[in-house]
């Protein structure tokens, strides 16, 4: 039962996703951070199987640092993209695949563009303007649908971002009192308080 929905303008993407670990009917932990840093401006958000995702995003986190130290330059959000897609690719056909849903976000400093890419557990990937995994996305992609233009600022983006989170407060069976909202912009990677929302 995760809430995991991100959009990218031209110039920054705001990633969304909420803090509750639950299995079945019970609730595990209320203040996870699903999001994993992996280079100073690109971030990947995760949702599914508790294990699965601090595992396979532990390994990813490691694997793209290991290429910054190894070639002294950071992998692209593209790039990155395409490396976390060919692992879900690989895993998926040996006896040990990963359940795991991911939405990377990132800046690139060379085109001076943002982007988000959307990746399920099957290594499906696709470049889109906004994407959303989980039962949260029956309510947030008609808001974003209609609300998303090309060339959104950041204020009119966190706009949406309050309306996607006011509409599952009032819609969804499940109740999610906290998020995690990280903006990717040129200057790198923040994170966003609830309260200046």
């Amino acid at each position: 039962m995760d809430a995991q929905f991100a959009l990218a303008g031209k110039d920054f993407a705001i990633s969304v996703t909420d803090k509750k670990v639950a299995r079945s009917i019970v609730t595990m932990k209320h203040n996870l951070d699903k999001t994993y840093e992996l280079t100073p401006s690109t971030l990947i958000s995760v949702a599914g199987e508790p294990g699965d995702t601090s595992n396979f995003s532990e390994y990813i986190q490691g694997n793209v640092r290991l290429y910054s130290i190894r070639n002294s330059q950071d992998l692209t959000p593209s790039e990155t993209a395409n490396f976390i897609r060919g692992e879900l690719a690989t895993a998926l056909r040996s006896r040990r695949p990963y359940q795991v849903n991911i939405l990377v976000t990132g800046f690139d400093k060379n085109t001076g563009e943002a982007s988000l890419y959307w990746i399920d557990y099957l290594s499906a990937m696709s470049k889109l303007p906004f994407a959303a995994h989980g039962y949260c996305s029956y309510f947030v992609y008609s808001i974003m649908d209609r609300e998303y233009t090309a060339d959104i600022t950041l204020a009119q983006g966190l706009e949406i971002v309050k309306k996607c989170m006011a509409t599952l407060k009032m819609r969804f069976l499940v109740d999610f009192p906290d998020y995690t909202i990280k903006i990717v912009d040129k200057d790198g990677i923040r994170e966003l308080p609830m309260s200046e929302l």
